[in-house]
């Protein structure tokens, strides 16, 4: 089977939980609004249904190649890019100043989990040149931007980020990658990168790296490092391609997923030098880096929900087409369909509920991030931002940690047909194993969370969050006296999560300075935590929308209530075991007493 956006659930969020409408009230956005989301999003789900998902296959069995130093697309892939670029959809969130659509960010989102439920691999091209062109926005020169950003919106030229180097992975403190001044505002750059993102190809007719090196008189450690610009092919003063620069790739990954999409090992300066281009100043390179980065994690996310829902759509079919057994019940004397067994049906629910919840967090966080671009009042805007910054690990880590129990239960749904390549099922749970490592380790967002989204305001924003919860679970609580008890049912269950997530903020808050080890080794378990509350939370506003709704849509917005109710009561409960393993259990007590030579 092929891919079919769910378009109807992604406008259903945009409108009613992220709301698209006071979004489209902000300055600029003004055209942005539900007709206009609805347009956008039917013309993606034909790019992606119709041209991108039927390479999926295609792709994952015939990779993209290197020799020689060339590295070619998988079969079809160049083409499709071309339809991608021509259509514009590389710049739908960028600014119509730089030849972009100029659309929301919230607009994008559900183009991007499209882009990714289709073609998981050929998206990662379009993700790596959303971050460049986010970091030349926000830090390059304008001279820098006018020469650079309109050919990337264009797809003409993709974009990379190079910072992994074979002995710094996360750790950027040891980038050895060095950049020489040349006196006339260039530098010379040598050094190699690794694992870096459709790094050579030939997709497009130039390639804009960005690249972490360090000036001779820069200071040690992170503080030292500086961000270049250095294209694949010179540019002359009148924007043509000249020469070749001295970047060259000398091997690609052979990788368990995601094997389209080039993991290029670049060579920097082997003949003389890479000729680099400072952007900003130096000495803030990783600075202007977590421009792109925080793009980058926040686009994973969405690759999370993409490549789960796509494994939930197979993995219904399959069940609606594979005959096996008698019904439990007695209610056929013949075998049925696999989707009458009651444990099948607790695995699609399962993968729906998780899907769903995480793809209203994500939209939900999108939101936050055009309000807090675009509003007129500056405190407003810090508020969002605050918000959205919050929220970004979540979505990244939980999204995409859940993307993998989801295509899990996909391949499981498949029985032993899911274990054989020729079903399909297989190629999403090894696209996704992937997502929790890259741009940054469910461990490193959950640091993150904890460090700088969490302590660095004492809890403030995610105690925000808390009371909006609140209120919802009184919302819930007022339809509890209605013939259907799923609101009283969600109320009991988002109240129990909400106070788990409490605990442990109030936790994280009191114990990082007396026992850090105990709150970091728990960070991960919160992050999950905060990600199942908040997803469940965006699962019961859903609930309240479509009791108000229900007769315009029954089947709709009856299955949504049902999926809201199998969220509070299948998944939520395990808030209760997250918080035990953090509080209760101080992080890790018990397991960092573990001499290491234990392990």
């Amino acid at each position: 089977m092929s891919y079919t956006a769910p378009i109807k659930d992604m406008l259903f969020v945009l409108k009613e939980l992220a709301g698209l409408d006071e979004v489209a009230g902000l300055p600029g956005f003004e055209e942005a609004g539900l007709d206009t989301a609805q347009a956008v999003l039917e013309e993606s789900s034909k790019l992606c249904g119709e041209v991108l998902a039927p390479l999926n296959v295609e792709g994952d069995r015939n990779p993209s190649t290197w020799k020689d130093g060339v590295v070619t697309a998988s079969p079809g892939f160049r083409q499709a890019f071309r339809q991608f670029a021509e259509g514009g959809w590389q710049g739908v969130q960028h600014p119509s100043e730089y030849e972009g659509q100029g659309l929301p960010k919230l607009i994008a989102t559900p183009c991007i989990e499209m882009l990714n439920a289709s073609n998981l691999s050929f998206a990662l091209c379009p993700l790596l040149t959303d971050g460049a062109i986010e970091a030349l926005l926000t830090a390059g020169s304008e001279e820098q931007k006018q020469r650079y950003v309109p050919k990337l919106i264009s797809g003409e030229w993709t974009g990379t980020m190079n910072l992994t180097e074979p002995q710094a992975g996360s750790d950027l403190a040891l980038v050895r990658t060095r950049a020489e001044p040349q006196g006339d505002g260039t530098y010379r750059v040598f050094g190699t990168k690794i694992f870096i993102t459709w790094g050579e190809h030939d997709m497009a007719e130039n390639i804009v790296h960005l690249v972490l090196a360090r000036t001779p008189s820069a200071p040690e450690g992170v503080k030292g490092i500086s961000l270049f610009i250095v294209p694949k092919f010179m540019i002359g003063e009148d924007g043509t391609l000249g020469a070749r620069n001295d970047v060259h790739c000398v091997s690609i990954e052979h990788k368990l997923g995601i094997k389209a999409s080039p993991t290029a090992v670049l060579q920097f300066g082997d003949h003389g030098g890479a000729v680099g281009y400072l952007i900003g100043e130096e000495n803030r390179g990783l600075e202007y880096m977590f421009i792109m980065m925080n793009a980058a994690r926040f686009a994973v996310g969405m690759q999370g929900v993409a490549v789960a829902d796509r494994a939930y759509q197979k993995a219904v079919a399959y069940a609606k087409e594979r005959v096996q057994s008698r019904p439990v019940d007695g209610s056929a004397k013949q075998a049925v369909t696999i989707v009458h067994h009651p444990d099948v049906r607790r695995m699609l629910a399962t993968m729906r509920a998780l899907t769903e919840g995480a793809r209203a967090l994500a939209y939900v966080a999108a939101a936050h991030s055009d309000i807090a671009h675009c509003h007129a009042d500056e405190r407003v805007r810090a508020e969002h931002q605050a918000i959205y910054e919050y929220l970004v690990p979540i979505v990244k880590g939980w999204s995409t940690e859940l993307s993998l129990d989801v295509t899990s239960l996909g391949v499981q749904v498949h029985g032993g047909m899911g274990f054989i390549e020729e079903t399909g099922a297989a190629q999403y749970y090894r696209d996704a194993r992937i997502l929790p490592i890259y741009e940054g380790t469910t461990a490193i967002q959950a640091n993150d969370l904890v460090g700088r989204k969490t302590l660095r305001d004492g809890g403030a924003v995610a105690q925000g969050l808390l009371g909006e919860i609140d209120k919802t679970v009184e919302a819930l609580k007022s339809h509890g006296d209605s013939s259907d008890s799923s609101f009283s049912s969600i109320a009991t269950q988002l109240e129990a999560g909400r106070h788990a997530l409490a605990a442990v903020v109030d936790f994280v808050v009191k114990q990082a300075k007396t026992d850090p080890n105990a709150v970091f080794a728990g960070s991960v378990p919160y992050l999950k935590l905060a990600g199942l509350v908040l997803g469940g939370w965006q699962m019961a506003r859903a609930a309240l929308v479509a009791q108000d709704k229900r007769a315009e849509d029954p089947s709709f917005h009856g299955a949504k209530i049902l999926t809201a109710r199998f969220f509070a009561e299948h998944l939520l409960p395990h808030a209760a075991a997250l918080q035990a393993s953090i509080v209760s259990a101080k992080g890790g007590e018990g397991w960092l007493a573990l001499d290491i030579e234990q392990f």
